[in-house]
């Protein structure tokens, strides 16, 4: 099927919603409820659900999803939804292929001057065969693309029965509304990265202190008792405690120069656990089509094998979901206190009884050992047709 744009067509779907003149007030009432609805959302994912809320309420539609355009990949993901229709609820639907919208936006044909009503491709399949029951009666969504000045970041999509012809007044509103959201978007990413960048100037700061005072420090320590043990028999009295003294000191330079390693980027590509875990989210959404509901904490500087592990746990955990839980979303979870760090990760698919999963080969046992590794402990909780929940504790300790 080749699919269209909706231009002349679209005067034959102008019965819903209901058209209606917005006054001055009831305007500016909305741009108020957006900006302290986008001022309170510290997080891009609050701000794009505050957004599609708020703008599928404007248009007095319930159905409505947001695509975001991941920063580091260039690739799609579905960061919001809302009341989607039993065809676009099974995941393989919304995964980050290109669909019309998408290509109308990358394209640069839909702008934030030239809000416009598609046919959607996703939904044309099942529009062609008839399956009124799964489209929930839905063919067409109006496109809302957002920038951030002159960078794009993705689209907001509403789609109801029937559509009219939206009214200067609205547009204009759309418009408007969809620079507020873009600027809370570049607001929340702009957060994130400087805090991540400072966790990297702090870590870089210690590296450099601990190389040039208490790593040299004890390194001459060492070598003066060296020095001192070559000047004296081999039966002198001082002679073994001063052998403790450098067994010690050579103890705490191993110590030190762990430290310095720990401290230097590692294995997620030089940046922190949480900017990896956010990417490996995005990156499976767009895969998968699973919306991942992130709640990512900043646990501060951690040993690089604990974060290593830790993210490869979440990655094990996020492939058993695809491959067996049939969810349609889930959720990943990072918090720490100053003694223990914590990382879930759980699903509303089918779940399974734990042992039989342990027989059957789903990975546990190596996220349980994978947890072991670094001190930690893993616990495992499913229950058929109810879901499945990861919990990964793991002692804190120093870098």
């Amino acid at each position: 099927m080749t699919v269209r744009r909706k231009k002349s067509t679209r005067k034959s779907h102008r019965a819903t919603p209901a058209r209606r003149r917005l006054s001055q007030t009831r305007a500016l009432h909305i741009l108020k409820e957006v900006a302290e609805a986008l001022n309170s959302a510290p997080t891009e994912q609050q701000a794009v659900s505050e957004a599609l809320s708020r703008v599928a309420d404007l248009l007095g539609v319930e159905t409505g999803w947001v695509w975001l355009r991941d920063p580091s990949s260039g690739r799609f993901y579905s960061a919001a939804v809302q009341h989607l229709p039993p065809y676009l609820q099974e995941p393989v639907r919304m995964t980050g292929r290109s669909c019309w919208c998408l290509e109308l936006f990358q394209s640069g044909r839909l702008t934030a001057r030239n809000i416009d009503v598609v046919e959607c491709s996703r939904l044309a399949p099942a529009v062609q065969s008839g399956q009124a029951a799964l489209t929930g009666g839905l063919r067409y969504h109006a496109s809302v693309p957002l920038y951030a000045g002159d960078r794009p970041l993705g689209v907001i999509n509403l789609a109801t029965r029937g559509w009219r012809r939206l009214t200067r007044q609205e547009l204009d509103l759309l418009t408007t509304i969809a620079d507020q959201v873009g600027m809370a978007i570049e607001r929340a990413r702009f957060s994130e990265q400087s805090v991540e960048l400072a966790r990297s100037d702090e870590r870089s700061r210690m590296t450099r202190e601990i190389h040039d005072t208490l790593a040299q420090g004890l390194t001459a320590v060492a070598l003066q008792i060296e020095a001192g043990l070559s000047h004296l028999d081999s039966q002198h009295e001082a002679r073994r405690p001063l052998n403790r003294a450098l067994d010690v000191a050579r103890l705490s330079l191993d110590e030190a120069r762990r430290s310095i390693s720990a401290l230097s980027p590692s294995s997620l590509e030089k940046g922190s656990l949480a900017e990896a875990l956010g990417a490996l989210s995005r990156g499976f959404t767009a895969d998968t089509g699973v919306r991942i509901r992130t709640d990512i904490a900043d646990v501060g500087t951690l040993p690089a094998d604990m974060e290593a592990e830790l993210f490869r746990i979440a990655s094990e955990a996020l492939t058993n979901i695809h491959k067996h839980a049939k969810a349609r979303e889930a959720s990943l979870h990072l918090d720490a206190t100053r003694r223990r760090v914590r990382l879930r990760v759980a699903d509303t698919g089918v779940g399974f009884r734990p042992r039989e999963a342990r027989r059957r080969g789903l990975g546990l046992i190596g996220i349980e050992e994978r947890a072991r590794r670094v001190g930690g402990q893993a616990t495992i909780r499913s229950v058929p047709g109810r879901g499945t929940t990861i919990t990964v504790t793991v002692p804190r300790r120093s870098s």
